[in-house]
């Protein structure tokens, strides 16, 4: 059969940060990933990348790499034009390897693009031509993070992810002096899970009487706290969002039926393609908006989050920005206009 998978390839590449990128308890220079390369009998390759993370998702690279062998023998014989059933393999690994799962489903996508000559977004429904990114700014003092703001927005960035988390007092002063330096821009604001609800409550009233302009307050509490999110949601002026939350489509469905939060961040490598999709699809049915993120991946890794997003055209905010954070990068299957990033092939 032409479009089976014929071999898979792992190999291990390292992206270097323009400066450390802090987010509550975690400080970074670099980051690891797994480049995905999948054969087909024909020749044809598709590519996908795995961002592991230790934080989120309980991995190390090491033992994902690993996991070649035992995924290749799973999936060797499959044909890509049948991908479903190649995702209902790989979703085995949504607990163990999630970022592997999402990888190695998204360069099945890719060898069928490649094999049919058709972007991946098309494939996924060809809803935008293009997606906005916002652009990041961790955990710093308050005068650097106040000239990165401006640097961003000047660049052409006008939706702002400012981290906060660590420390109350000093959050509210940063993001207050964020929105004295650059008022017409957007923010979205993420805890990273540093918040108690109480503390969280507190932030969001803060913002409310200074009238900061927030669409996102993004994972205020603890990654078990439903009911301290619960709490939040409902007294808090803003949209909240969960993120480290909501990995597979059952952690969705959970929040989902406690009407806990008015967001939901998806990242492929928590969920993989195929509850990347099931989330959209119910996060639709219910009514609760997506912003779609990353982790820290770069070139290939991004081009899976543009496609999806272009694809499935289902989200009102895009953090797909770490290719801005990085030293360097290789545009691969997508290409950037300032903030604008389109999928190619």
């Amino acid at each position: 059969m032409k479009t089976a998978v014929a071999n898979l390839f792992f190999s291990i590449s390292t992206s270097a940060y323009r400066v450390p990128f802090h987010i509550t308890n975690s400080v970074r220079s670099s980051s690891s990933m797994i480049d995905v390369r999948l054969e087909l009998e024909n020749g044809v390759v598709g590519l996908g990348q795995a961002s592991p993370s230790f934080r989120v998702n309980g991995e190390q690279i090491r033992a994902l790499m690993g996991y070649r062998e035992d995924i290749l023998d799973a999936i060797r014989g499959m044909d890509v034009l049948a991908y479903r059933r190649l995702f209902d393999v790989l979703d085995g690994y949504s607990r163990s390897a999630p970022s592997l799962k999402a990888a190695v489903q998204y360069a099945v996508l890719d060898a069928m693009s490649q094999h049919l000559g058709v972007p991946v977004s098309t494939l996924l429904g060809g809803k935008k031509e293009y997606v906005e990114t916002d652009l990041t700014i961790g955990i710093d003092t308050l005068e650097n993070t106040v000239s990165r703001s401006r640097e961003a927005f000047e660049a052409g960035f006008d939706v702002l992810k400012l981290k906060v988390g660590e420390d109350l007092a000093s959050d509210i002063q940063r993001v207050l002096a964020v929105y004295e330096a650059v008022p017409q821009a957007r923010f979205i604001v993420d805890a990273n899970l540093g918040f108690t609800p109480k503390q969280a409550i507190a932030f969001g009233q803060e913002m409310a009487r200074n009238n900061v302009p927030i669409a996102v307050f993004e994972q205020p509490v603890g990654v078990e706290d439903v009911e301290g999110i619960r709490l939040v949601r409902r007294n808090c002026v803003y949209p909240v969002g969960a993120d480290e939350m909501v990995k597979t489509r059952f952690d969705a469905l959970r929040l989902i039926r406690r009407d806990a939060v008015d967001f939901i961040n998806i990242k492929l490598m928590k969920a993989g393609i195929s509850d990347a999709l099931a989330i959209v699809e119910m996060a639709r049915s219910a009514h609760v908006s997506l912003m779609i993120g990353c982790m820290s991946e770069t070139g290939m890794g991004i081009a899976q989050g543009v496609h999806f997003a272009s694809g499935t055209g289902a989200f009102a905010y895009h953090d797909l920005d770490t290719i801005f954070l990085a030293k360097e990068y290789t545009p691969l299957r997508f290409r950037v206009e300032k903030n604008r990033l389109y999928p190619t092939m």
